[in-house]
């Protein structure tokens, strides 16, 4: 089962402890091959509406800075409660917050 797991960015800036033991854990999830991807995104971002034949783009950010998605993970686990786990060891590490986690369909 993947799990699409993505971070709210937060108002404190991070520091180096927070960086090394974000990279002990994903050096260990990319070791076990249970983190297939992670990165940090743009808060600014562009967005595209298609109506009938017209398609525009518009560039962001569209949301208050705490409520846009800052990082990403994309993990292969076998069940939701693993993916529920390595959720609370990441909210461990960084603290305050708020991620959201969904499961991801298809091949």
């Amino acid at each position: 089962m993947r799990y699409l797991m993505m971070q709210k960015a937060g108002g404190a800036e991070p520091d180096a402890r927070l960086y090394a033991d974000m990279a002990a854990f994903v050096e260990e999830l990319t070791a076990s091959g249970v983190l297939l991807a992670t990165g940090g995104l743009d808060p600014a971002g562009f967005k595209m509406t298609s109506v009938g034949d017209e398609i525009t783009v518009t560039d962001g950010p569209f949301t208050e800075a705490k409520e846009a998605i800052a990082g990403f993970a994309l993990i292969e686990v076998r069940s939701r409660e693993e993916a529920i786990e390595l959720g609370r060891r990441f909210r461990t590490i960084v603290g305050d917050g708020e991620s959201m986690i969904h499961q991801v369909y298809g091949p």
